[in-house]
């Protein structure tokens, strides 16, 4: 009897996620996929938790934060059109896995994580996967992020109850932003393109549930 190789469970289980998760979601650029294809999720998730590296679940990662599900990465990453020239905003490393998506899509990523020890593995992991077209900055973007812009593509990984106005500034005109905005149980993802010096169109995705970003501000609790 041969014993299975691990790498081809690796690869089979890579190749499910794809057809039984994502394509299912209605995830049909091919960019997108190929590059979800190519960059190795399990070796991003601790390794506590590198056997649900291709489930449908939100995975900690440390701090109090988790890893969004394969199925939110791709929805979000297609939504937003990334183009090889793309100067790009990553609000919440992480993990440094979508970054690693966003590098391998875009021309330059900034990613901005208040967590100094996950900036540093994320740092140590993109290294490892030779992705070098990547600044990493220690910062609080809670309340907005005006350094190095206009960008155009801001990604913002943890939800806002309520959006600061500055990020929207902070995108070129024809620029594209996701962010996940509203309070639990249903929040919403919205699509923002700026279309003119004064003016974004706002669409909302689909709904969802998922953390806030470190440090938002919260809204006065309503009156009945």
């Amino acid at each position: 009897m041969i014993a299975a190789n691990p790498e081809q469970f690796t690869e089979q289980a890579r190749f499910n996620m794809i057809a039984q998760q994502i394509r299912p979601a209605e995830v049909l650029d091919q960019r997108v996929l190929d590059t979800i294809a190519e960059t190795p999720r399990e070796d991003f998730v601790p390794q506590a938790q590198r056997a649900l590296a291709f489930s449908d679940l939100e995975l900690p990662i440390g701090h109090g934060q988790v890893m969004m599900k394969p199925i939110m990465e791709a929805r979000l990453l297609q939504a937003l059109d990334v183009q090889p020239d793309d100067k790009i905003l990553e609000i919440g490393t992480g993990s440094g896995y979508f970054t690693a998506l966003l590098a391998r899509l875009g021309g330059h990523v900034t990613s901005v994580e208040i967590q100094p020890e996950l900036l540093a593995e994320a740092g140590n992991k993109l290294a490892a996967h030779d992705i070098r077209n990547v600044t990493l900055v220690e910062g609080d973007a809670s309340h907005g992020w005006d350094d190095g812009g206009p960008y155009d593509v801001i990604a913002i990984t943890g939800s806002f109850p309520i959006l600061p106005e500055g990020f929207q500034q902070n995108l070129k005109i024809g620029g594209r932003m996701v962010v996940i905005v509203g309070e639990g149980p249903v929040m919403e993802v919205r699509l923002i393109t700026r279309t003119g010096e004064s003016d974004w169109r706002s669409e909302a995705l689909y709904e969802t549930e998922f953390p806030p970003l470190l440090n938002v501000e919260q809204p006065e609790g309503f009156v009945f």
